[in-house]
């Protein structure tokens, strides 16, 4: 991939042609890897009890033509007896296979789509909504799912139940078929449009769906925000929206179904009418026996019900055909290759920024022709206004984006040329908030790591970043839930985590963006020790608002809006560099700026 495609990737979604076929799901189902195997056995059961119920007319028709008390012998009533537990036992097991088979394609789904937005780089986040991602995983999965495990079979032996019947038919009364199906093709002529209607619906109630998700776990997410902000009826509109815009196409949804199942009906009632009628005239006039009539109006209730289960398959179809557009284009995205790549060089090396230009996509630039070098074993601190790039320069530095223009080299090797599991394994990142996930401070603090650590490790890491205190006054210590994104912790608490996080990973480059900017004095205290701690001997990059606690930095680097404006210590910049002399006596004390 070329660093311009990766920079602008958000840009260059791949749009589903959205064809109306079925070979898009059939090529997903192949993906999800379920048992084929399984899916023939649960269809020849289906196809077993499908056509063991084709002979029960026959057998009825003879019993209707012959039948005395004396003719019925005990022999027939065990053989129509074994033809329904038959029956029963193939559809049951069919019905259990097909559901096992449905929830192996909705796990392997699921499965393939979680994998696959994990390793999707950074870049594609920025034009996703996260809930609607979540959607595509909960929601879309099942729709195919359903349409596998609930329909497929209704589907197969419908179409045998019909061809079967409609062949018996024939041999029965021709003439009286004929007229049977006169009615499939006026019927066609109304589902077919219908059909397309509901592709259409299924379309947008998918995207629907996603955009609501989306709305909800934003709000849910963060919902001290929303708290403190006083956002609950504006969060509530936009929630609102979305229940109002679901119920309107499940209106239409339904306005559709209202026109399919009376249609159905009308044909069951008017081709049992007709066949009555016309069957009973033939009765009579002795063209067919009573027998015959019997079996004809069992047979014309073995093709109607299955043109139910077909309706339904081909509706349930159309829906799974939206549904499978968007996980097949996530599918289809390039993803991040963690082993690709030459390993990284074993010894400590500057990192080179040089003549660095970068672009969000479809946004203006950002970085323009940086240059500056990190030496290694040192502290490089970044300064300047909001917005003139530091934070960009981490991500670069992360490898979340590649640059359009210059490189990032270390040890004069680019760093986009090794192995991406390898260099971000030297990094140890403590941002401003540091967040947690769900779990236990031991899982926290081992987080990301897949070897195991044992209580000792624990224990020094948490010891360096000031951590043990507290944590051993917790009434469960290393085993104690932190909660949804460490709510349960201070932030100075979650922020020495985090160090002891760093701390254990053992870095060769450690990068701070702003990490104690939002404690307070006391916690903040601790934690700059905490900093220092991990900070020793390591090549380390601090982003930097406050500059009180970068003076001491063996080299600053001021940026202005995506321009390196100066390089040096903070006596040197206070000396060269107005700007940055105007934040020193904004920020620290004037007399001391002035006698520097």
């Amino acid at each position: 991939m070329s660093r311009e495609s990766t920079a602008d990737s958000g840009s260059n979604d791949k749009k589903f042609p959205g064809k109306k076929n079925w070979r898009p799901f059939v090529s997903l189902i192949r993906q999800a890897k379920p048992s084929m195997a399984m899916l023939a056995v649960a269809l020849t059961f289906s196809l077993i009890a499908t056509v063991v119920g084709l002979f029960v007319p026959l057998f009825t028709k003879s019993l209707v033509d012959g039948f005395t008390l004396d003719s019925l012998e005990p022999g027939q009533i065990v053989l129509l007896v074994g033809v329904f537990i038959a029956q029963t036992l193939t559809g049951g097991l069919s019905i259990y296979l097909l559901n096992k088979f449905g929830q192996q394609i909705l796990s392997g789904l699921r499965d393939l789509l979680w994998r696959k937005l994990l390793y999707l780089p950074v870049s594609r986040y920025d034009s996703e909504e996260t809930g609607g991602l979540i959607s595509r995983i909960t929601n879309d999965t099942n729709v195919v799912k359903q349409v596998v495990s609930e329909h497929l079979s209704g589907f197969i032996t419908g179409i045998i139940s019909i061809v079967g019947s409609v062949v018996i038919l024939f041999t029965l009364d021709w003439q009286m078929t004929l007229m049977l199906l006169v009615a499939v093709p006026l019927t066609l002529i109304v589902l077919v449009p219908l059909g397309k209607k509901m592709y259409d619906l299924s379309r947008s109630m998918q995207n629907e769906t996603a955009n609501f998700t989306s709305v909800l776990t934003q709000a849910l997410s963060e919902v001290r925000l929303v708290k403190s902000s006083n956002a609950e009826r504006i969060e509530y509109a936009r929630g609102k929206s979305g229940i109002t815009s679901l119920y309107g196409l499940g209106v239409r949804e339904g306005k559709i179904q209202a026109i399919i199942s009376p249609l159905m009906g009308i044909v069951v009632m008017a081709l049992m009418v007709v066949i009555i009628g016309y069957g009973g005239l033939r009765v009579s006039n002795g063209s067919i026996s009573a027998g015959e009539l019997v079996a004809f109006i069992l047979y014309l209730i073995q093709i109607v019900m299955p043109l139910g289960q077909i309706t339904a398959f081909v509706t349930q179809l159309q829906k799974a055909i939206g549904a499978t557009e968007r996980m097949i284009d996530i599918l289809g995205q390039e993803e991040e290759d963690h082993d690709r790549g030459v390993p990284v060089p074993a010894a400590d090396a500057d990192i080179i920024f040089e003549n660095v230009g970068f672009r969000y996509a479809a946004g203006d630039e950002i970085l323009k022709g940086v240059s500056f070098a990190v030496p290694a074993g040192k502290v490089t601190a970044l300064v300047g206004p909001s917005g003139s790039g530091k934070t960009t320069l981490f991500s670069l530095l992360e490898r979340y984006y590649e640059p359009q223009v210059g490189s990032v080299t270390y040890g004069g090797y680019d760093i986009y040329g090794f192995s991406l599991r390898d260099w971000r394994g030297l990094i140890g990142y403590v941002s401003q908030e540091s967040p947690l996930m769900s779990g236990t401070i031991r899982d926290n603090i081992a987080y990301g790591l897949e070897r195991g650590v044992s209580d000792e490790e624990l224990k020094q890491v948490a010891a360096m970043a000031y951590a043990d205190g507290f944590i051993e006054e917790l009434p469960n210590g290393y085993d104690t839930e932190v909660g949804e994104r460490g709510m349960k912790l201070s932030g100075g608490q979650r922020q020495r985590i985090a160090i002891a996080r760093a701390l254990l990973r053992n870095p060769r480059i450690l990068m701070l963006d702003e990490a104690t900017s939002a404690l307070d004095s006391t916690s903040e205290r601790v934690v700059q020790d905490a900093l220092n701690n991990l900070m020793k001997d390591r090549t380390t990059i601090v982003i930097a608002h406050r500059l009180s606690t970068v003076v001491g930095a063996d080299r600053l680097v001021f940026l202005e809006k995506g321009v390196v404006t100066g390089v040096g210590t903070h006596d040197e910049l206070v000396s060269s560099h107005s700007l940055y002399r105007e934040f020193a006596e904004q920020q620290l004390n004037y007399r001391e700026v002035a006698a520097i």
